[in-house]
Formats: C-alpha cells, sequence, structure tokens
C-alpha cells in the first residue's frame, strides 16, 4: 500500500492487558500529511522527511485550531445481557470534521481500506441488502490484496528458521479467513429470498456469518410464544426494540465492537440524506463508518452486477430496500429505494440508527406500562373470583 494512495492516518493502541486506549501516534510531515506508523495489527514505516512527532493533541498549520483527540474509558450502555462494555475513542467535533473531509475525496474502497487498518474493533453489520454486499465484496477483495502483498514480500524470518516453517506461516495466512466480523441480525421475520442468500454468501465468501435473533427466541413460533403474534402492529416500538436493537446491542458487547460498518447512504433521503462517512454515536461512543454514503443506487446496482455479486432475487421484482416481510414492499416511488418501508407510518428507520438512549428508555416505559396493566387485569380477577365465591 502506497503511502501516498491514503489520507492522513491515526492510530490507537491498545494496552495488551486492557481495552482502554492509551496512546494516539500521528507523523506529520512539513506539508501536514499525516502517514501511518504502526497499530497492534500491522507495522507501517516509510521515510519521511522533517517530520514532527504529535501525541493527543495536534496543532498544524493545516489542521483545525485546537485540533485534539480525547481517549478515556467511556461506560456503553447496559444492555439486556451482562457483558463487559469496551471504550471506544472520542472525537472532537473538529476531530471528526476533518476526517471526513478527507474521506470525502476518497473511494469506497480507499475508506475500506483506511478503516480495515485504523479502527479497532470493526465489525461490519448487514441485511444483506445491496449496499452491504457491495461492501461485503469489497472488504473481500482488499483482503486478497493484502495477502498478495504479504506473499510477495514475506517477512524476514531468522537465519534458523527452516522452509517448512516459513511455508507453513504462508499456508496459515493465505487460509486467513473475511478480516472484519459479519454480523446478521435474524429478526425471524426476514423474507425466504433474505435467508438464502445469507446461505449463498457464506458459500461464495468462505466467511463465517455470526447470527443474532432476539433473546431466547430461535423460531418465530418462539417469539410469538413470548410477546405474541404481530407485535409489530400492536407495539412498534417494542418490536423494534426486542428484534433489532437488543440483538445488536448483544452482539457489539460480546464482540467488543469499538467501529461498525453499515450501509446507509445519502440517496437514501430521509434521516440519511446529510451522513457523514465517519459519525460517533450520540451517548456510547461508538463509531459507524457509512463507506458508500456518497453513492447512489445505480453506482451500487452497476457494481453488483459488474462484480457478479450475489444479491437479493427480490431486487427484481422490484424491491430496493429489503427488510422484514411484513414490512416490505416494492418501492412505489422510483426517485426513493425506501419507500417500499412502513407503508403508511411516519417512519424512517428500525431503531438500529435511532438515539439508543431515548430508545431503550421508551421501551423500558412500555414494558412497565404492560405489567402494571396486567397486575390490574390480575386483581381484578381475583376481586370477581371472591365475589363469586
Amino acid at each position: 500500500m502506497s503511502p501516498k494512495s491514503l489520507f492522513p492516518f491515526f492510530f490507537l493502541h491498545l494496552h495488551p492487558h486492557s481495552s482502554v486506549f492509551t496512546s494516539l501516534t500521528l507523523v506529520c510531515n512539513r506539508q501536514s500529511s499525516l502517514i501511518p506508523i504502526n497499530n497492534n495489527r500491522h507495522h507501517h514505516s516509510y521515510p519521511t522527511h522533517h517530520s514532527l512527532h504529535f501525541s493527543l493533541t495536534i496543532h498544524s498549520l493545516n489542521t483545525p485550531p485546537h485540533f485534539s483527540i480525547h481517549t478515556h474509558k467511556q461506560k456503553m450502555p447496559e444492555s439486556t445481557v451482562h457483558n463487559n462494555a469496551p471504550s471506544h475513542p472520542t472525537f472532537t467535533p473538529a476531530h471528526l470534521k476533518f476526517i471526513n473531509a478527507k474521506l470525502e475525496k476518497l473511494s469506497p474502497e480507499k475508506i475500506i481500506e483506511w478503516a480495515m487498518i485504523s479502527l479497532p474493533g470493526l465489525i461490519q453489520t448487514t441485511a444483506f441488502g445491496p449496499t452491504g454486499l457491495v461492501i461485503l465484496d469489497m472488504i473481500n477483495r482488499i483482503h486478497i490484496d493484502q495477502q498478495a502483498t504479504s506473499n510477495h514480500h514475506p517477512t524476514p524470518s531468522s537465519s534458523s528458521a527452516s522452509e517448512d516453517e516459513n511455508d507453513s506461516k504462508k499456508s496459515a495466512y493465505n487460509t486467513q479467513r473475511h478480516p472484519v466480523p459479519l454480523i446478521f441480525i435474524d429478526t425471524l421475520y426476514h423474507f425466504q429470498e433474505t435467508l438464502d442468500l445469507a446461505q449463498q454468501v457464506q458459500d461464495h465468501y468462505n466467511i463465517p456469518l455470526k447470527v443474532y435473533k432476539p433473546l431466547s427466541c430461535e423460531t418465530t413460533q418462539d417469539f410469538e410464544r413470548e410477546y405474541g403474534e404481530r407485535l409489530w402492529e400492536t407495539d412498534d416500538l417494542s418490536y423494534d426494540y426486542i428484534v433489532k436493537v437488543e440483538p445488536g446491542r448483544r452482539a457489539y458487547q460480546e464482540l467488543n465492537a469499538q467501529a461498525v460498518i453499515s450501509g446507509r447512504r445519502r440517496s437514501q433521503k430521509g434521516d440519511r440524506a446529510h451522513l457523514d462517512i465517519l459519525e460517533v454515536e450520540q451517548g456510547t461512543g461508538l463509531l459507524k463508518l457509512n463507506p458508500l454514503a456518497t453513492w447512489s443506487f445505480q453506482q451500487v446496482w452497476t457494481y453488483l452486477r459488474a462484480y457478479q455479486v450475489p444479491f437479493n432475487a427480490l431486487l427484481d421484482q422490484g424491491y430496493r430496500s429489503i427488510g422484514d416481510w411484513h414490512s416490505t414492499k416494492p418501492a412505489t416511488n422510483p426517485d426513493d429505494e425506501r419507500s417500499g418501508r412502513w407503508e403508511g407510518k411516519q417512519k424512517s428507520e428500525c431503531g438500529l440508527h435511532v438515539d439508543y438512549f431515548k430508545m431503550r428508555a421508551e421501551f423500558q416505559a412500555t414494558q412497565k406500562k404492560k405489567q402494571a396493566l396486567l397486575a390490574q387485569q390480575q386483581a381484578a380477577l381475583e376481586a370477581q373470583a371472591v365475589q363469586v365465591a
């Protein structure tokens, strides 16, 4: 990878026995081109001239005033399960603005390549929509290129190492799987075409899929025994929280996710119209990367066809944005690809990309009301039984 091919890099270094970020290293030359030095997984060393080393706070002619990064241990929100919460880097608005200005000038491939090297705890969440599939394919191609480069320029071994040992190391690297964990939130109400595609993708890319379902539910029947039928009609907020938000947070915690790649794009309109490429989730500190934020649906579709990426058969039936079968129809407006979602509702997001704390509080309040109502009904039945007796 050429040091000139990517914009300024930053690296967060983790203490080997802690999830707390202990330092940040940047190298800046006279022209303020930031060049990667190292992180825990990779080591790059490029010759530079008139280099200035900065740590934590940067003051440079070409960087925003008071350009700084604060790193501290930050508590993640509690989930319905108890896990050790990872810490996340906290960026100032000026820092995010500076990084996004650079990212805007890069292709999605270069954005993803940057993220794979620079962002710790990186995962991808997908429901196998068109954009997520493009991102998955790009990650796979980048990984193949990195493997080829590694094999072409092997790490020097000691003079005592045997040929067999070297061959073993190369073989182990060649068989290394997809480098970014792939997360699928199975709501139990996906189209069969989506489930078929999930299996097809695993086979095509030889990638293990990490599936998360509603807590303690393996099937639709399990879910409906616990919460009733058609919960999305009787309590839409609770439905979104139970089948999407909670499993997603559980996945983040179990995998120590600190940065998540999503397939959101500005051309999808609604809340996504002014999407930044790199975001920090309010309250949690989780990094969200939207590498195809600037692409149109046509660009996505062209890529799928050009690189023969597996895609959902429903796309050939007029669907554009595909979620649960009960809330998804073919797009009704050719200029709005999400026009087939949640017909008749003032809604544009399922809960994964809204204020987590607010949604959790609303869900908990709803559950308390339901419990209070059930208690009243039970008391009334008991009182009626006493009168009859």
